[in-house]
Formats: structure tokens, sequence, C-alpha cells
């Protein structure tokens, strides 16, 4: 009986995401990374980045799946150029010290449409663990290049605070919102 436990119970982690084992490939085109910060407290700024990469590897049991993620900070776009220039520069994130934003996943779990994900958060030198929440969005057959397409959102907030961001307290919230909505395609099989 002890010899068919361990099967058992890879074939249930398979079972819950129901995704082909391999290297899956961000799917940029329908991707994004946004985020929202309060403004003097009263009212919101939204944004996003417009450059970014992503990995999501499969493997045979949910414990080995692994999320990774690439964001380059001077690509934040907020919708105004003044504000995205002020943004980027040493007064504020200091792209030139602070060029990307990793996130590594450590742990996954969940079932059927919604899952947490924890991982490591890296900001130049200081890295902290974040949850984020995500809802799985299916799997579909693209006709486009025949190949599985999963979609995802994440969510979650991270503390300016802790990664060293904590410039113009009062005027900028503490907390920042983050959505990442990620499409990625499946294993190129053997014969496309």
């Amino acid at each position: 009986m002890s010899n068919d436990t361990p099967a058992k119970t890879a074939v249930t982690a398979v079972a819950a995401l129901p995704l082909t084992p391999g290297e899956w490939e961000l799917d940029p085109h329908h991707s994004s990374v946004d985020f929202t910060i309060r403004h003097l407290g009263i009212s919101k700024v939204r944004g996003r980045f417009t450059e970014f990469t992503a990995g999501l590897y499969v493997g045979e049991t949910l414990d080995d799946v692994r999320v990774t993620a690439e964001i380059a900070l001077a690509s934040v776009d907020t919708g105004n150029a003044d504000r995205d220039a002020h943004t980027r520069s040493a007064e504020l994130l200091d792209v030139e010290k602070r060029p990307t934003m990793t996130f590594r996943s450590t742990r996954i779990s969940g079932d059927g449409e919604d899952w947490t994900m924890t991982g490591d958060l890296t900001i130049a030198d200081i890295t902290h663990p974040v949850t984020l929440a995500v809802e799985f969005g299916g799997v579909v057959d693209s006709p486009l290049d025949q190949r599985e397409h999963a979609g995802f959102e994440a969510s979650g907030e991270i503390r300016r605070g802790d990664f060293g961001l904590d410039f113009f307290p009062g005027l900028l919230g503490e907390v920042i919102k983050i959505r990442l909505d990620m499409q990625f395609a499946g294993p190129q099989t053997q014969d496309a």
C-alpha cells in the first residue's frame, strides 16, 4: 500500500494543474503588468510596465512548477511623460541603480480556478517574499500557432518601504497593488 501512495499523490498534483509538462513560453502580445498607487491618500495613479519577460515551467508534480519574471523598471508608463521621467529619476525609482524587478516562485498551491503563488521579489539588492492570488483562466488550443495556450491573472500588493522605496511618504501611498495578466504558449510538440 505504501508503494501506491506516492504515485497517487503525483497524479493528483498533475491533475490539479491541467498543463502539459515542459517549458511554456510567454505570449507578450496578450500579457500585461499593471500597478496602482495612491496619491495624497485620496486618489489612485495607475500605470504599467511595458517591457517584461516571464517563464513557466511545468513539472510532473505541482511542487515542480516554477514561475519567473523580470520587469524593466525604466519601462514604467503612467500615461504622463513628465511623471514617468520623474519616476525613473534618481529621486524616485533611480532606474540606473535599480534597472529590474525580478520574481521567482517558491510555492504554488490551490485547485480549479483559484491558486496562491508565493515567491521572492527582488528590487536592486533587496529581496522580500510576496504572495499573489492567481486566477487560472483555462487552457485552449490556439488556431494561430496550433499550441496550447494558458491564461493567468495574478494580483497582490507590496510595501514600498520593504524595498527601500520610501521616498515622498504622505505624497505617495506605502502600498503598491500589482496585477499581472499572463498568457503562455505550451511546449512545442516534436512534429510542430
